[in-house]
């Protein structure tokens, strides 16, 4: 894998490739070699130049065709470029060929996303869920000779005899780390599992932060809650999921969960290996999709999150859509976002849009409920205890034979107070 820290003289310029094809727009591959350019410089590397190369299909030796394969790499050494970054997927094939005829660092987008992610989690379930796409990314490319095991062998993919052996031995090494990540990544999922089964037992709804990287989920849950969550101006500043209590204007009480950005081109093993970390957006009451309003990109970038969260099989859940920093936008510029059910403008910035935010959470919460008139016996507190906690009181009147009490429960404690009617 690519490492900045451990190798800086290695991978200071890039020369950035995308590949496109007749049905894509080579507008949109600039568009999304910008983007890459955005995530190589949370590693601290410099993008020198970048191209984009239309095919008619794939070529299973370079992904290109060969002719265009040595202009680039004349281009990128004419540059002085250490490194070629492709934003397609290379197989570890391609990506062997292209170091071999280059004798540079070449890598592919997939490589870039890891080295982020394994710099900004935190916690020990993403550290790990993090390892483990690493490793299941490496293994097939041990053969590399970029990868970490061959640098400290000062040896190259051409090798034979001991290296071979050597090779074999690495992916013995590497295979036998994967079992042991997956065991220890078991025991803190449970250990999570735990953890939600025991705020199920105090049960409040939930509802989960989710869109695009950078579209502004933890400034949200920061100006929702005072959560006082790490936020900043960058592309996936946060990795772990943060659960903070918000009460709502009418005085329910909500847990909110920011999750992991989603990018374009987000590789499927990291999908795989925060299912247990997006599973707070699968087992949420309703989602807020935040999406950035002034970015060009906001339709793709909603599409992006959309097609996830079908992965995750969370897409047909109540959702929220809200187009977060409007203060960017001109008036002009904000006549022209969508309106509509379940819509929101708003700016964590300036707090224009929370309240209104505020109040379509309660809307939501809402059409899970149902209006209940009730006398609860002065002898059952608990019970007026469960409303509050469930359910939300318009109001409350203490009688001599008990309390009556105006409430909209949720759906699925209903049950508990049929026997109180009015």
């Amino acid at each position: 894998m690519l490492d900045v820290k451990e190798n800086p003289e290695q991978v200071e310029r890039a020369f950035l490739v995308g590949v496109y094809y007749p049905n894509e727009s080579e507008e949109q591959t600039h568009l999304l070699l910008e983007e890459l350019k955005e995530l190589l410089a949370n590693l601290g590397i410099e993008t020198i130049a970048m191209e984009a190369v239309r095919i008619q299909q794939p070529k299973p030796k370079y992904l290109i065709g060969s002719g265009r394969m040595a202009d680039i790499i004349a281009a990128a050494k004419a540059e002085e470029c250490d490194c070629i970054i492709f934003d397609n997927e290379l197989s570890p094939a391609q990506q062997r060929n292209w170091e071999h005829d280059s004798q540079l660092c070449v890598v592919d987008r997939q490589e870039i996303i890891l080295d982020i992610f394994r710099d900004r989690a935190q916690t020990k379930e993403a550290s790990l869920q993090v390892e483990l796409a690493r490793l299941e990314y490496q293994l097939p490319r041990l053969k590399r000779a970029w990868t970490h095991l061959s640098r400290q062998r000062g040896g190259s993919s051409t090798q034979r005899g001991e290296g071979e052996a050597q090779i074999e031995l690495d992916a013995r090494m590497v295979r036998d780390r994967i079992a042991r990540v997956k065991r220890e990544l078991k025991a803190v999922v449970k250990h999570r599992s735990t953890q939600r089964k025991q705020r199920l037992k105090v049960p409040l709804p939930t509802t989960a932060l989710v869109g695009y990287t950078n579209a502004g989920k933890s400034s949200l849950l920061n100006a929702l809650t005072q959560a006082e969550v790490f936020a900043a101006d960058q592309l996936f500043a946060t990795l772990d999921p943060t659960t903070r209590q918000l009460r709502l204007p009418k005085g329910q009480k909500l847990l909110v969960t920011d999750t992991v950005g989603f990018v374009r081109r987000l590789p499927h093993r990291l999908i795989e290996a925060f299912k247990a970390t997006l599973e707070e957006a699968r087992l949420a009451n309703f989602l807020i999709h935040l999406l950035d309003a002034s970015s060009p990109e906001v339709k793709e970038h909603q599409q992006t999150t959309l097609d996830v969260l079908k992965e995750l099989e969370a897409d047909q859940k109540p959702i929220i859509t809200v187009y977060n920093k409007i203060d960017l936008l001109t008036t002009q510029e904000r006549t022209h976002l969508p309106k509509g059910e379940h819509i929101c403008h708003l700016s964590t910035h300036t707090g224009e849009g929370l309240k209104a935010l505020l109040e379509e959470m309660e809307t939501v919460l809402g059409a899970k409920r149902i209006g209940m008139e009730l006398l609860i016996p002065h002898n059952r507190y608990d019970l007026i205890a469960k409303l509050h906690q469930h359910g939300q009181v318009e109001h409350e009147e203490a009688l001599d034979e008990g309390v009556a009490i105006d409430a909209s429960v949720e759906k699925r404690f209903s049950s508990l107070f049929e026997d109180f009617k009015r």
